[in-house]
């Protein structure tokens, strides 16, 4: 399972998800599903450009864990 670490950044810098919308030119619903891990795919493009505006690495946005069985 992939783990989408956004509200842990968000949190970190301080920004709102509404701000992180803006930035990125993303509607906020979009942001809210990746912030509440509710998104089955999510485009490159838009993993570039929050970890552009969140200044981080891939790997500080998404942690992979294996499924537990």
């Amino acid at each position: 399972m992939i783990k989408i670490k956004l509200s842990e950044l968000l949190g970190k810098s301080k920004m709102t998800r509404k701000a992180l919308a803006e930035m990125i030119g993303a509607r906020p619903n979009t942001i809210g599903d990746l912030y509440h891990e509710k998104v089955k795919r999510v485009e490159l493009d838009m993993l570039s450009r929050i970890c552009e505006a969140l200044d981080c690495e891939i790997s500080d946005l998404l942690e992979y864990q294996p499924d537990e069985e």
